[in-house]
């Protein structure tokens, strides 16, 4: 990874997509975040499980590209990839259309479901007094420009693992294959989890529009676990056809 400042031990715990790509696997819950570096700004894919993450990941960042973050883009309205958002105050916070009033009314069980899942019970209710809810919709695709020549495209994939999933598709450059950052419509430490607000009929018509919009070669990185290869994401598209049924 090419490190604009000083990045110490936060440089260790980076994967290295590409050149400019990043992600961190977190604690806890092992929930992907990721980091697309232009020249003039910093995107970040998911933000962790609570304030106190957001401001470790946005300081780390910072370190690693010498660049402030100004995006962030939310692949889905879960406690462990959106509470951290509190620590990016005054970045464009971009969500799949519906999202931001999803938040807003269920912030109480946002707070709820994070410490149902082990969430210090005053960690979680400081990090959702302080959320940042998204302010810059999703509906169909969105090209988000952070300089010299960087763009990620923010694609509304969805409905799946939830009725607000979007995901993130950065160009390869270089030779560099393309990377997409899926939230958890892809899971590779375990089985796709399919909780009460997911439509799981509708799952595998997302990941076809997710493999459509990465194609063969890309590198996809899911919400929890080990960077996969499109082969993967076929076969557990097939595996919920097998469970749920055609969308």
């Amino acid at each position: 990874m090419e490190n604009h400042g000083d990045s110490g031990a936060a440089g260790a715990r980076w994967e290295q997509l590409a050149p400019g790509v990043a992600r961190r696997r977190l604690p806890g819950w092992d929930a992907t975040v990721g980091a697309v570096a232009g020249a003039d700004g910093v995107l970040v894919v998911d933000t962790g499980s609570s304030l106190r993450e957001g401001v470790e990941i946005r300081r780390e960042v910072q370190d690693l590209f010498g660049l402030p973050v100004t995006h962030i883009a939310l692949t889905h309205p879960h406690f462990d990839h959106v509470l951290g958002t509190a620590a990016f105050a005054g970045v464009q916070v971009h969500g799949a259309v519906g999202v931001a009033e999803l938040m807003q009314r269920e912030r109480a069980g946002l707070r709820r479901d994070a410490v149902r899942h082990g969430l210090d019970p005053e960690v979680a209710a400081e990090s959702v007094e302080l959320l940042v809810i998204p302010h810059h919709p999703v509906t169909g695709e969105l090209t988000v420009d952070l300089g010299g020549g960087r763009r990620a495209l923010l694609a509304n994939v969805g409905p799946g693992h939830t009725a607000h999933d979007l995901a993130v598709l950065v160009a390869g450059a270089g030779g560099a294959p393309e990377v997409v950052f899926c939230g958890d419509l892809v899971e590779e430490s375990g089985a796709p989890q399919a909780g009460p607000d997911a439509l799981p009929h509708a799952w595998p018509a997302a990941l076809d529009r997710l493999l459509a919009l990465g194609g063969e070669d890309a590198v996809y990185v899911p919400g929890h676990g080990a960077v996969v290869d499109a082969a993967f994401v076929r076969a557990q598209r097939d595996a919920l056809a097998d469970l749920f049924g055609p969308s």
